[in-house]
């Protein structure tokens, strides 16, 4: 062990640099509640992860560490094989390229789906500058790629406060892609929609999934299986079983504890 780094902090084994988010043996508490126990959750580059888990089971509390709004009681987090994130807030996270998507959508109500971008784009000019500053060649072809993955190229002249709910959900995402985060975290994205809406969403996380990592937490099973993507259940803080949809479906602890109810 390193004698400059805390008993907690161990230095990542050789595995590590395999993963793009290694928590390992990771315990948070709170008032004498653990809200994870022992948590150890691998992702690897470029995969698409589903999360569930009935409430309580420490879901948001994972996502929480990741993104440093949380520090664990104990336990090993790295980002990209090497980078300590329980030593980083949230900005310092951010900026490294992880990015978080919260499940009730916040978009810039009053502008326009095109400057929603705009403002997203990694700009140094900051908020006025990005809306006021000229829009450079290669920042117009990034937001014609963008509005093309998240399809709203229709809706790119609208108020942003005039889309449904999912192209809320679709600008949102859109606007953290324009952040080029090389792990993107969703909570719940298929809340509230539609049927047409949840399958497209679906297949909008598949697509993005082809170029970077991305962990979805997400309740509705139909929209887990549509995924297409290994599953981790949560229980009490800790894996209670991880593998394809129909293997978790039929673990009898799942059953018992989770989509039995």
């Amino acid at each position: 062990m390193n004698a400059h780094l805390p008993a907690t902090h161990v230095a990542p084994d050789r595995g590590v640099a395999a993963t793009i988010l290694y928590l390992d043996d990771v315990t948070v508490s709170f008032d004498g509640f653990r809200a994870l126990n022992k948590l150890s959750f691998y992702l690897v580059p470029g995969e698409l992860r589903a999360v569930i888990g009935p409430n309580g089971a420490g879901k948001t509390t994972m996502m929480d560490v990741i993104t440093g709004k949380t520090r664990p009681d104990s336990g090993q987090v790295y980002f990209g094989g090497k980078t300590d994130l329980t030593r980083l807030d949230e900005a310092a996270i951010a900026n490294l390229g992880i990015g978080r998507k919260f499940q009730k959508p916040t978009v810039f109500e009053t502008q326009s789906v095109d400057d929603n971008l705009r403002l997203a784009l990694r700009d140094k000019r900051g908020v006025l500058g990005a809306l006021l500053g000229r829009t450079t060649k290669e920042q117009a072809q990034r937001m014609d790629e963008l509005l093309q993955i998240v399809g709203l190229g229709e809706a790119r002249g609208a108020l942003a406060g005039l889309l449904s709910h999912g192209q809320k959900q679709w600008l949102e995402i859109g606007m953290l892609l324009a952040q080029e985060p090389d792990l993107l975290l969703v909570d719940e994205p298929a809340a509230g929609m539609t049927d047409a809406e949840t399958e497209s969403t679906a297949r909008l996380l598949r697509e993005i999934a082809k170029d970077r990592s991305v962990v979805v937490v997400e309740h509705d099973m139909e929209f887990v299986r549509a995924l297409e993507a290994k599953v981790t259940v949560l229980h009490e803080g800790s894996v209670l079983a991880e593998g394809s949809m129909e293997h978790v479906q039929s673990h009898p602890r799942v059953i018992e504890v989770y989509l039995g109810r």
